[in-house]
């Protein structure tokens, strides 16, 4: 899959054809390959790139990875995504290892056969419950085509369909409609198209995005001075939501032109695979359609540091999505600058100030995501106080558990000058302050990069934690919760697929993705603990503190981990499925229903 631009909505059309092949009972994967000179996506602005998202294996991706993920149900490792860097890195060193003998090593046909064996080996490897070898993989590149960075990748693809053979290889040239003047403009399109033949690609189909239907004129055209058919030219245009992108592709015959040009009928498939392919495709157009039919509004206010790009807290806004769809509510998320919070903000523009303080006194819940350094980080503070005092329902994810430990020690505990190691790092305050979050002493501080605590790591419930919603929520949920449970202390279904229940008489225990340099000092544990701040979830150490919960409270939940990084649209993550059903006033409701069943009957 090409674009002609970079955001538009490749990633979505991507996900949104491998739910298609899945509903037909096929394994899907997915590569992603952005032509960038970094190595992976951890060290990259959130505010230029989007959100960096993790895998189980500790990678550091880009964030498309996170939509194939949730649409597709699958666990992908770090090679699922290559960047510049790191096949340049790769060829580099088969060159130091003396791999290719002597050769003057050039991009192609080197790095063109270095990229295409990395495509083959990867696409090879199992993603879902299965642990069989994919049917499909989806390629997805990043960029635009004509970009110098882009020409190798383009090149390598070229060279990947003559090495794929007949009937193996399927193109989806991704392309901007734009509508001028009420006029629906086909140059663009054309021009690209023209591009990408030069470089030796040839569309198979021509997904038109544009944010009204395509006219009849328009497919005509595009079909005539594209070389194609008139069903090969896909319409994407606005919808409600990211999540009806696969019904509407469904409803222009994908599926049949799909199994036509690459032969799905002469594939195998397991009748189970297609069963549960086709249930899974009713269950999501019914929770669709019954989310389009919701009246009900929950109002979220997201107090971040990155605000001003949306796509910073990409897979927290999906979480929230999952989780609101699960309660048959309509979501709407304020935006909050938590630097607008502070005191500073009120001497320096009052109505911005008076506007954030208005919106975070208004939401029905309040979050706090994860973050580094220390700007904004005192507004962040007076959020949680207020959600805290107010019994507005909070959750705190990773910088925003660590935001309620400090609020707590401050207001209630009384430790004068709480504070992060991280946000006074060098000031003369330093070695004075109360260092309630501590930078852990196993994680090197330099070099910065894939230097943190990263990946899939397991959480224990403690003994005392029996009172928790968000256990009892882990608990009761439908087999592979978010987290998943450990298979060390699951207990099976009867196809042999583990539930969240732990064995009788032990605590459960969770996996769940985590992205962090700082930890809570244990050293204040028992003064927090003292004040009534329970620490219910650990690390299997029994050192590291991964979840907090007050008794008291209708939701006021921390969590060291990132579960929106394993929220799915058919299974939402426990966090947040707690926090926003708290905030709309069904947690009851939720927390009542039997095991796997929806809140909104799908």
């Amino acid at each position: 899959m090409i674009g002609v631009i970079s955001g538009i909505g490749k990633g979505v059309i991507a996900s949104s054809l491998g739910v298609l092949l899945k509903s037909i009972g096929l394994k899907v994967t997915s590569i992603k390959i952005d032509p960038y000179m970094n190595i992976d996506a951890g060290l990259m602005n959130p505010l230029e790139h989007g959100e960096c998202f993790v895998l189980d294996d500790g990678g550091e991706v880009d964030l498309d990875l996170g939509n194939y993920e949730r649409y597709l149900n699958i666990t992908l490792g770090r090679d699922n995504n290559i960047t510049t860097g790191k096949i340049y890195q790769h060829v580099i060193d088969l060159e130091r290892k003396g791999h290719y003998l002597g050769k003057t090593v050039q991009i192609v046909p080197h790095l063109t056969d270095a990229l295409q064996d990395w495509i083959q080996n990867v696409a090879q490897v199992p993603v879902d419950s299965t642990g069989e070898r994919p049917d499909i993989c989806i390629i997805e590149l990043g960029g635009t085509v004509g970009d110098i960075e882009s020409a190798p990748f383009i090149e390598a693809l070229r060279c990947l369909r003559r090495r794929a053979g007949p009937n193996n290889f399927f193109h989806c040239h991704v392309s901007l409609i734009p509508v001028i003047n009420g006029e629906q403009k086909t140059k663009p399109t054309q021009a690209s198209i023209r591009d990408v033949r030069s470089a030796g690609l040839s569309p198979d189909i021509i997904g038109c995005r544009c944010e009204e239907r395509l006219g009849p004129s328009t497919t005509d055209k595009l079909a005539q001075y594209c070389q194609v058919e008139p069903n090969q030219v896909v319409a994407v245009h606005d919808v409600p939501s990211t999540y009806h992108v696969p019904q509407l592709l469904e409803t222009q015959g994908l599926i049949p032109l799909l199994r036509e040009m690459l032969r799905l009928d002469a594939l195998t498939i397991s009748p189970s695979l297609i069963r549960s392919g086709a249930k899974t495709w009713e269950t999501w157009k019914d929770l669709v359609t019954t989310n389009d039919r919701a009246y009900e509004t929950v109002k979220i206010c997201l107090v971040g540091k990155y605000t001003t790009l949306q796509d910073s807290y990409l897979s927290v806004r999906k979480s929230l999505e999952h989780a609101a769809m699960r309660c048959a509510r309509k979501l709407e998320i304020t935006w909050l600058n938590s630097s607008d919070l502070e005191i500073e903000t009120e001497e320096k523009s009052p109505p911005a100030f008076y506007k954030a303080w208005h919106e975070l006194s208004t939401a029905s819940g309040i979050l706090v995501p994860g973050g580094f350094g220390d700007r904004g980080t005192e507004g962040m503070v007076a959020a949680a106080k207020w959600a805290r005092e107010k019994m507005i329902p909070y959750l705190g994810i990773c910088l925003g558990m660590q935001i309620a430990v400090i609020e707590f020690c401050r207001n209630v505990c009384g430790i004068h000058g709480a504070q992060s190691a991280e946000f006074i790092e060098g000031d003369a305050a330093f070695a004075a302050a109360n260092k309630v979050i501590i930078h852990m002493a196993e994680i090197s501080k330099a070099p910065m990069g894939a230097s943190q605590r990263l990946g899939l790591k397991n959480t224990v419930f403690q003994e005392n934690s029996t009172f928790s919603k968000l256990r009892h929520l882990y608990e009761t949920e439908a087999p592979y919760v978010n987290g998943r449970p450990d298979p060390k202390t699951a207990t099976a279904t009867a196809d042999g697929e583990p539930t969240s229940r732990p064995s009788p008489g032990r605590p459960p225990i969770i996996s769940e993705r985590h992205r962090h340099r700082y930890e809570v000092n244990p050293a204040y544990i028992d003064t927090m603990a003292s004040h009534g701040l329970d620490f219910i979830g650990k690390d299997e150490s029994g050192q590291r503190m991964e979840i907090l919960e007050l008794r008291l409270h209708p939701w006021f939940v921390g969590v060291q981990y990132h579960p929106e990084y394993l929220s799915r649209v058919l299974r939402p993550s426990m966090p947040y499925l707690g926090f926003v059903a708290a905030a709309a006033g069904c947690l009851e409701e939720v927390m009542g229903k039997s095991e796997g069943e929806l809140v909104n009957g799908v």
